[in-house]
């Protein structure tokens, strides 16, 4: 039997709430709407590039976004030492390099960063500020976190979904 990516039931988006429930219901609505975008694929469908000479892929994304939840939230905010699964200093864009990617695991360490991303900020306040590792050293505050992954999922669901229809025609949603 043929491996495929697993049927999601999104929640939808808060329509009414605090500003914490809101940058949370709409951050978990971005990230569904990109395991939305892979639910029902093979893994060859997952690794499949959008359109020359783009190599980006459905899988490319979900590595992506994993190591960007493990970026802001983890590793910046929170301030633990995280070992990332794809990048390397040798390799920075080694998230997008999908020819011999384990699309099951992938979508494992996806599922595994968001829940640890969601620990990371549990009981935080919006307010907390973080210096950022690296060379640039901004300060953000955690509010700033939520709106830019927001911001970064919205974008990455617009590529997902030019792909998803390049793939199989499904479109919407």
């Amino acid at each position: 039997m043929t491996w495929r990516a697993p049927e999601i039931t999104r929640t939808p988006e808060p329509y009414v709430g605090d500003e914490r429930t809101m940058l949370e219901g709409w951050l978990d609505y971005h990230r569904q709407t990109l395991l939305l975008k892979c639910a029902g694929l093979t893994a060859e469908q997952l690794r499949t590039p959008s359109v020359e000479p783009s190599g980006l892929t459905l899988l490319g994304l979900v590595r992506h976004l994993a190591e960007v939840e493990a970026w802001w939230f983890r590793e910046n905010f929170a301030g633990q030492q995280v070992d990332y699964p794809y990048f390397t200093p040798d390799n920075p864009d080694a998230d997008h390099d999908v020819s011999t990617a384990d699309a099951e695991a992938d979508l494992a360490t996806f599922h595994r960063e968001v829940a640890l991303a969601r620990a990371a900020t549990a009981g935080r306040s919006l307010d907390e500020t973080f210096t950022e590792v690296g060379p640039k050293r901004r300060t953000f505050n955690l509010r700033w976190a939520y709106v830019h992954m927001i911001e970064e999922y919205a974008r990455h669901n617009g590529h997902a979904d030019l792909i998803r229809e390049r793939i199989d025609g499904v479109t919407g949603e």
